[in-house]
């Protein structure tokens, strides 16, 4: 079981609203969203499109439901622009969530990144990196993760499908290269899977630097599905390749076992982009809900 007064539960707004592709749940509004994030039971929320900038305005209407803000997607793009421009977006962003009393913010690096191309298939044509393009990553992430630090907040970077870290080989040069003092990783269950790596496997190795977790679950004949049709990654979300915990392929009774075991503090966030049309965000997040209180008591 994992501890309470450790570990929060949140919920990602991206099975209501898709910000890469706004047609899926462009009818749901915001306050619709997070009134149906706490009435499945979450306490925790990351930042979606349609959420107010103003914090004192988003502050109201989740301090009415319960709620708080855990992370905020993060694109840093350190390998093919001036590394001062994304600092000064990473600025921003940390004083955004700083002021929403957030401790983590999840970067992914977007250079080169084939996640948002919807003709391109997502098993194929992805970016490998250079010796250099790895030192540039490395030391761009080590300087924002100074400066997270010095916010009293933590960087962890997002492995994803379709971008620069996604193979398993990707993810250990990367954990290697970074300074794990300033750098953490943020751990998803559905992107391992999806490219084929043991999630268990890689939590094991590197739980102790793990700061934030998605728990993401995968239709395994949707991920087949994909790589013999050559979908690209957002046409593999409209096809439901994604699902919330208990309702796919994952087994999280490792994943579970071993955040227990290294007494892992931090948010664990459902995040399970699918077409709201075909998987009823309230029903999926209730079934979420009832899995993980199953299988952690929280």
């Amino acid at each position: 079981m994992l501890d309470k007064k450790k570990v929060k539960l949140g919920i990602a707004p991206i099975a209501w609203t898709n910000d890469d592709m706004p047609d899926l749940g462009k009818e749901n509004t915001f306050e619709q969203c997070v009134s149906e994030m706490a009435l499945a039971g979450f306490t925790g929320s990351e930042v979606g499109g349609k959420y107010p900038t103003d914090t004192k305005v988003l502050k109201k209407t989740l301090e009415l439901r319960g709620i708080q803000i855990c992370n905020q997607w993060f694109s840093s793009f350190l390998i093919s622009r001036p590394y001062e421009e994304t600092e000064a977006e990473f600025e921003k962003a940390t004083d955004f969530l700083k002021e929403m009393g957030a401790k983590v913010i999840g970067v992914s690096e977007q250079s080169y990144s084939i996640q948002g191309n919807m003709e391109q298939p997502v098993w194929e044509g992805k970016y490998v990196m250079n010796e250099e393009e790895w030192k540039l990553l490395a030391d761009g992430l080590n300087k924002l993760g100074k400066i997270a630090k010095n916010k009293g907040m933590t960087l962890t970077f997002h492995h994803h499908m379709g971008t620069v870290v996604q193979t398993e080989e990707e993810i250990d040069r990367f954990m290697e290269l970074v300074d794990p003092d300033l750098v953490y990783l943020l751990f998803d269950s559905g992107h391992l899977s999806f490219a084929g790596i043991d999630p268990e496997k890689v939590l094991k190795k590197y739980v102790n630097r793990v700061k934030h977790v998605h728990l993401k679950d995968i239709r395994r004949e949707m991920v087949e599905k994909s790589r013999e049709e050559r979908w690209s990654f957002l046409r593999g979300v409209r096809e439901g390749v994604f699902t919330v915990p208990g309702d796919g392929d994952v087994d999280f009774g490792p994943i579970f076992r071993i955040l227990e075991e290294a007494a892992y503090e931090g948010w664990v966030v459902v995040e399970a982009e699918q077409d709201p049309a075909k998987a009823n965000p309230l029903a999926y997040a209730k079934k979420a809900r009832a899995y993980i209180a199953e299988k952690t008591g929280l």
